[in-house]
């Protein structure tokens, strides 16, 4: 199983993130090209060699208008904590949907990815004001800058592709922050408050070492906390900040190998007999959409001798309440039954083979003693619509092609 490991022994933030994951990739200036190309307003992006205690890695620069905005925290030296209340711009979450929606051209997964970081901000600023997320205007993290970070994150993690990926107890860092409102404790409240649930600690290093950015890219796209993995390395990336510690202020990335086999994973189910079956898979398409990593119907006898619906859900157990709040909304159970169970999976990984009709997706799994390929859905019957043929005729074309190449 591919698994990314985040080593924020020194806290995150978006920019660090990003370099760390970066330079995991074989062509980083080839990628920083394609984002410089996507057209966020005013951006440029660099990369830069950085070293700290010792340790070369990455920093990235990004100049809005030609100008590097500088975090009001001097003590920790990210660039996209607290930004000044007088920042050129204030965008609300709809402008920045708008925006990333709208204008830049991104895989439609890593739309809903930057949305749903910015959806975990906007959550958390509007519970640390007290006013409604509608009313949250991003002064702190939703200047151009942070979009490109959180931008740059969520396709680094869609061109990485790993099966799963763990973080280690962040480091919030300790002391006080300046930001627009005045100065707060460490972690800022926003922080804080999308660190819930998460462990994290202090230390004796003064200033916010994880910012709402970083905090909020971590939450969501860790599948657990902890320590580091068994795992067989291949990859290491060192994302650096721009201030100095006795520490090297850096976050790590680690790209490797973890045995397959098994994985953990909760099984929740109901029974139901007064929904019809436009509501039935009304609610599937919404639990899947939440994440859920399978849900099904199993017609069953209930009592009074009534036809009924077995509906069961697997999910991870950090998706645990989401997933009940989902099913006692979209379905008229109200019970839910829980168990824990193991599953054995392949290896899986996502290649692109490119085409005369576009790139095709291919996902190819692997373990036991077995081999599977299979093109994506999506790509093959979108190319099957506009040609008017099957999804097996498409298959065969591909399969035809003369020195297809793997990407």
């Amino acid at each position: 199983m591919k698994t990314l490991y985040l080593d924020c022994g020194m806290g995150a933030a978006g920019d660090m993130l990003a370099a760390a994951l970066l330079e995991l990739l074989p062509d980083g200036d080839e990628f920083l090209g394609e984002v410089n190309a996507l057209g966020i307003p005013g951006v440029h992006i660099k990369r830069e060699a950085a070293v700290k205690c010792g340790i070369t890695g990455t920093h990235i620069s990004v100049t809005v208008n030609g100008a590097e905005e500088e975090s009001l925290d001097h003590g920790h030296g990210h660039l996209h904590g607290h930004h000044d209340g007088h920042s050129h711009h204030h965008s609300s979450l709809h402008d920045i949907e708008h925006i990333v929606r709208d204008h830049l051209p991104l895989p439609e997964k890593v739309r809903d990815d930057v949305m749903a970081v910015y959806g975990l901000i906007a959550e958390a600023e509007s519970h640390a004001h007290g006013m409604p997320v509608t009313e949250i205007h991003f002064h702190e993290v939703g200047t151009m800058d942070a979009i490109a970070d959180i931008t740059m994150v969520c396709l680094l993690m869609d061109k990485l592709s790993p099966d799963e990926v763990v973080v280690s107890p962040v480091h919030v860092g300790s002391g006080q922050v300046r930001c627009a409102h005045g100065i707060l404790p460490v972690p800022a409240p926003a922080t804080a408050h999308i660190l819930k649930d998460v462990p994290i600690y202090g230390g004796n290093v003064r200033g916010e070492l994880c910012t709402p950015t970083g905090a909020a890219l971590l939450k969501h796209f860790a599948i657990r906390f902890g320590s580091m993995p068994v795992m067989r390395t291949q990859g290491i990336g060192y994302g650096m900040g721009r201030k100095d510690f006795e520490e090297a202020n850096c976050v790590r990335a680690i790209l490797g190998e973890t045995e397959s086999g098994t994985d953990s994973v909760l099984e929740l189910s109901c029974n139901v007999d007064d929904m019809s079956a436009e509501q039935a898979g009304f609610a599937m398409e919404r639990l899947f959409e939440g994440g859920a990593l399978d849900v099904y119907t199993v017609p069953t006898g209930m009592k009074k001798s009534r036809p009924g619906l077995l509906i069961r859900v697997l999910c991870r157990e950090r998706d645990k309440e989401k997933m009940l709040g989902l099913i006692f909304r979209h379905t008229t159970t109200i019970g839910v039954r829980e168990a824990k169970m193991q599953r054995y999976v392949l290896d899986r990984k996502m290649t692109a083979v490119e085409t005369p009709y576009g790139t095709v997706r291919r996902k190819e799994s692997a373990g036991y003693g077995v081999k599977r390929t299979k093109y994506e859905y999506e790509d093959i019957a979108a190319i099957a619509r506009e040609k008017g043929i099957s999804l097996e005729e498409v298959a065969a074309l591909i399969e035809s092609l003369p020195g297809k190449v793997d990407g």
